[in-house]
């Protein structure tokens, strides 16, 4: 595109699109207005079916007013100062004892099912299935597994949508949850990091951040991950599948 206030991006949900952008313009005109920019969708993308099939999603961001020269200079003047020292990180978890198999006409269902998808996809991993009071976890470990896990977590989470809707004919089906490699912890430690990043980024802006779209289940992470800051709020906008989390700084 010739008009440079205007740039396309593209990215696995809307969220992502929306993202991309935004970086670009903020790359060509430090201290812009988020609230400045305007975003047309040209594509909301494709899930594709397990993965396979997607289509990118498709947003135009046009800065509609361009920084002021106070904008700019404050912008200036935080790459001049010296960087803070970061706190040290905890190291990350290391993965946890699968613990006992279960053996119970629930647990043997899922491993029929789970045993049965990564038989189809070619996969060369063992199979724990594992049971508590409320959830039935099916784990895969072993061999590459990343055409299961997917781009994001894609594919693991339609697999474990899937495993959920067939046994949804039993009233008593506990949930299922689908990991691979310790996939779910990572997934939890780069949501802390996303949602960290976004409370600095309100703080640093005074507006309002958009996170890309996630489940119900990730939602409920980032929000209970920032409960308890008294600089930041979270609230939820959108409909799903493109419902995502705002990250605000408290008045």
């Amino acid at each position: 595109m010739s008009d440079v206030t205007t740039v396309e991006g593209t990215g696995e949900t809307v969220g992502e699109a929306k993202w991309s952008a935004l970086r670009e313009l903020e790359k060509r005109f430090p201290g812009l207005d988020r609230q400045a920019v305007e975003f047309q969708v040209l594509s909301e993308g494709e899930r594709g079916l397990m993965g396979i099939g997607r289509e990118p999603a498709r947003v135009v961001a046009t800065l509609a007013a361009m920084p002021t020269p106070e904008q700019r200079e404050a912008v200036a003047q935080r790459r001049e100062s010296p960087p803070r020292t970061p706190r040290p990180r905890p190291e990350a978890p290391r993965a946890a004892a699968l613990g006992e198999e279960s053996t119970s006409p629930q647990a043997q269902e899922v491993r029929e099912i789970v045993g049965g998808i990564a038989h189809g996809l070619g996969l060369g991993a063992s199979l724990h299935v594992g049971e508590d009071d409320e959830t039935v976890t099916a784990t895969l470990s072993g061999g590459e597994l990343g055409v299961v896990i997917g781009k994001h977590g894609k594919t693991i989470d339609a697999v474990q949508y899937l495993v959920n809707a067939i046994r949804a004919r039993d009233g008593q089906a506990k949930p299922v949850v689908i990991d691979a490699q310790n996939y779910r912890r990572r997934r939890e430690q780069a949501l802390q990091e996303t949602a960290e990043r976004a409370a600095r980024d309100a703080i640093r802006t005074g507006a309002p951040v958009a996170l890309e779209p996630m489940t119900s289940v990730e939602r409920k992470i980032v929000h209970l991950l920032l409960k308890d800051r008294d600089d930041v709020e979270t609230s939820s906008d959108g409909r799903e599948p493109y419902r995502h989390i705002v990250v605000s700084p408290r008045a």
